[in-house]
């Protein structure tokens, strides 16, 4: 049985079940959607890529699709996702990304985008049932290379929206590691006004998921942040649409606090976040309306499109959407219809220059609830699942597994919220993207929240080791 399934953000799967053949017949039923609604005809698909192994050789394969039905395959080389969806949509063209983002290598998928941005939850059904059942039609693949255009067209969007010196005192540490977006970054940065420390540069790809502080791979970042002076510490995850930002003192800045501070940076009238953001959102009384949305980008992009002008988006992992009617710094924000990590970052290391403070006084500023996530990775998602369903309708066993803490709420939304007697919260949810648990934590204080996740890590280990054997990757 074949590994591959739309997720929270796409089709994602092992390479072994995504090169080659499978990744022409995505492709191909792709375009047979694309002339199906009222946009006017689609002849061009930009094709981008991450820096994953297996990235260029699928991007081939959708090349040899597309230009197989008739369109013309334009090569955008290495660039961020939301470069290549801002380059689509400026040229009128549909758009196939191929990243796995933040997965681990032996994975990877695509990312579908009409010219009008990221597909929905609809497009992905339709995709589905125009799947070829056989081989597909093959063309001579890519006839264009728009690479340099489209990485200049991203640099552009960001290169003149603040100040030249708008950054001018702040020392920022990059985490290139195997980003899609380092070299756009520091430039960026750069720019305006920054001092830049390259840092962890990779050959090899590594897999960077920008709500998962516990892994392995950010246990460095503390020390090299305090080594070398730096006010911040930010990079993305592998394509770019996911940001990362380090405080002074080597704290991690959530994503959803990023998106936060971002909406109100940007004057949104409205925000649209998924429920895993924190729950002290709608009493900063910030915005005209809080919209709630699962987890996913195609969710929050439909909540976004309900709110109407003036309204931004964002993910707990810090990806930031920008609808009609945003202005930076005074001038219009062309919307971008999918997760993008640039803004994000460039808007909340300009508030603190602005301000004159730090980014972890601004942080604690906020009057936000202290939060804490983690995953655990190596679970299927019918051991989640079946987790997840005892944990909302077993109050017996909701109890003894949170002992003295016991719930006093619990909400089946996108997984299972706990609401617990001291006051704080924890939410399980299986990933869409791997065959990971996630796990959200949120107390009064940061030591707080740190033990409520210690407590939900623990609990939901028993409970998956006694399903089948403990995962991979537990704490």
């Amino acid at each position: 049985m074949s590994s591959l399934k739309f997720g929270t953000s796409g089709l994602r799967g092992l390479v072994s079940d995504l090169e080659g053949e499978p990744a022409r017949r995505y492709a191909s039923a792709f375009t047979r959607t694309l002339n199906d609604g009222a946009s006017g005809p689609v002849t061009r698909v930009c094709i981008g890529r991450d820096l994953r192994p297996s990235s260029a050789a699928i991007a081939r394969d959708c090349a040899a699709a597309i230009s197989g039905a008739g369109l013309i395959a334009i090569d955008c080389g290495t660039l961020p996702t939301p470069a290549l969806a801002l380059h689509a949509e400026a040229s009128g063209g549909a758009a196939i990304m191929v990243t796995g983002s933040h997965i681990p290598s032996d994975r990877n998928g695509l990312k579908f985008y009409r010219p009008t941005g990221e597909i929905g939850k609809a497009d992905e059904t339709r995709i589905l049932h125009h799947l070829p059942g056989g081989p597909v039609a093959c063309g001579t693949g890519f006839t264009a290379d728009e690479s340099a255009a489209a990485t200049r067209r991203y640099l552009a969007r960001y290169s003149a929206s603040l100040p030249r010196a708008a950054l001018r005192g702040l020392r920022v540490g990059v985490f290139e590691h195997s980003s899609v977006s380092r070299d756009l970054l520091g430039k960026v940065l750069r720019l305006h006004g920054a001092e830049v420390v390259p840092l962890g540069r990779s050959d090899t790809f590594v897999p960077v998921d920008t709500e998962a502080f516990g892994d392995p791979v950010f246990a460095p970042m503390p020390d090299l942040v305090l080594q070398h002076r730096l006010d911040a510490l930010v990079s993305t995850d592998g394509d770019g649409d996911r940001p990362l930002l380090m405080d002074g003192q080597g704290r991690f800045v959530r994503g959803d606090v990023l998106g936060l501070v971002t909406a109100r940076y940007l004057g949104a009238r409205a925000i649209a976040t998924p429920v895993t953001s924190n729950s002290a959102i709608e009493n900063l009384g910030w915005f005209e309306r809080v919209i709630r949305a699962r987890v996913g980008s195609p969710f929050v992009i439909a909540a976004m499109e309900e709110a109407g002008p003036g309204v931004v988006g964002f993910e707990a992992n810090g990806g930031v959407l920008v609808g009609p009617g945003i202005q930076l710094r005074g001038q219009d924000l062309p919307a971008l219809r999918t997760r993008d990590a640039m803004l994000p970052l460039l808007c909340f290391l300009d508030e603190v220059a602005r301000r004159g403070t730090s980014v972890g006084d601004l942080v604690s500023g906020l009057g936000l609830k202290a939060t804490a996530s983690d995953r655990l990775t190596g679970v299927p998602g019918s051991v989640s699942a079946s987790f997840l369903h005892r944990l909302d309708t077993d109050e017996a066993y909701a109890k003894n597994v949170f002992q003295a803490d016991a719930p006093l709420r619990r909400a089946a939304v996108d997984g299972v919220q706990v609401w617990l007697r001291s006051g704080g919260m924890v939410h399980f949810r299986a990933s869409g993207n791997a065959p990971e648990l996630r796990c959200y934590a949120e107390g009064a204080t940061e030591a707080e929240a740190a033990r409520l996740l210690d407590l939900a890590l623990g609990i939901a280990t028993g409970a998956l080791r006694n399903e089948e054997g403990p995962p991979e990757g537990g704490p």
